[in-house]
């Protein structure tokens, strides 16, 4: 039989413990440090803002490229930067990320490579005129002139998909939309991965929607969001996301099918 503790033996709480901070760390006095600025800034931003501004800077980029074609280049690296950088800037608004089930993730994102190459082949084969969003194929090697310029655009296309855009988009749509549609007064109520067969399939289609192959980028969202389900993990569905893209890109450059571009 154990022994019971005396009450008063217990130590009295913490104070001043931020929420969601370590549990060993104890808010110190308020100093003018860049650090302490850095935190001070970030408690401006909402929650639900953080996981909106990469998203939105880096459709805001695409958007001006679209209009100016000559801009595509430089608007990839500046778009892929800036994203980037939001992330890392609003990290403490974003739920912790568990790895768990990568090594599926791996093998959900192999499987999705092959799904999008040969469902966008076929549809393109059986229904050639079918409505894709209006896209423009764009070979680097035709419109880039310089060498040098042409290098640093290929490593950011290739780097850009596979390691700024999942975590990005996942964040984004398998996260923060997700939750938000199942709890809308506070989104981190919902669980992450939490099962709703309206949320899994508005999330799936308004994903499809942002992408030219939008009927292949469905079926890809589905086995995203299914996998998203089964494992409660979103490092699982980054993993997956990031292989796809860097798999999709190396499709590219082999075989110079720039329509996947």
């Amino acid at each position: 039989m154990s022994a019971q503790i005396p009450q008063k033996s217990l130590p009295p709480p913490l104070p001043h413990l931020r929420r969601g901070s370590d549990p060993d760390t104890i808010d110190a006095p308020m100093d003018e440090s860049p650090r302490a600025q850095h935190f001070a800034l970030d408690r401006l931003v909402r929650d639900d803002v953080a996981y909106i501004l990469p998203m939105a800077a880096f459709l805001a980029v695409t958007a001006i490229a679209q209009q100016w074609p000559s801009f595509l280049p430089a608007g990839y690296v500046l778009k892929t930067v800036l994203a980037a950088v939001l992330l890392i800037a609003m990290r403490p608004h974003f739920t912790k990320i568990t790895w768990d089930y990568w090594q599926l993730g791996i093998l959900v994102g192999i499987i999705g490579t092959a799904q999008w190459i040969g469902m966008e082949k076929a549809l393109l084969h059986f229904w050639p005129n079918y409505p894709a969003l209006s896209h423009e194929s764009f070979n680097p090697f035709e419109k880039i002139a310089s060498h040098s310029w042409l290098i640093v655009f290929l490593i950011f296309r290739l780097a850009g998909p596979a390691l700024v855009v999942p975590f990005m988009e996942e964040l984004f749509w398998r996260d923060f939309l997700w939750r938000m549609l199942l709890a809308p007064n506070d989104f981190k109520l919902a669980g992450v991965g939490e099962w709703d067969a309206k949320v899994f399939w508005a999330v799936a289609i308004l994903f499809a929607s942002e992408h030219v192959q939008w009927i292949t980028a469905i079926v890809w969202a589905v086995m995203i969001g299914y996998l998203l389900v089964r494992t409660r993990s979103l490092g699982a569905c980054i993993v997956a996301h990031g292989v796809t893209n860097l798999l999709l890109g190396i499709y590219v450059l082999y075989t110079h099918d720039w329509w996947f571009w």
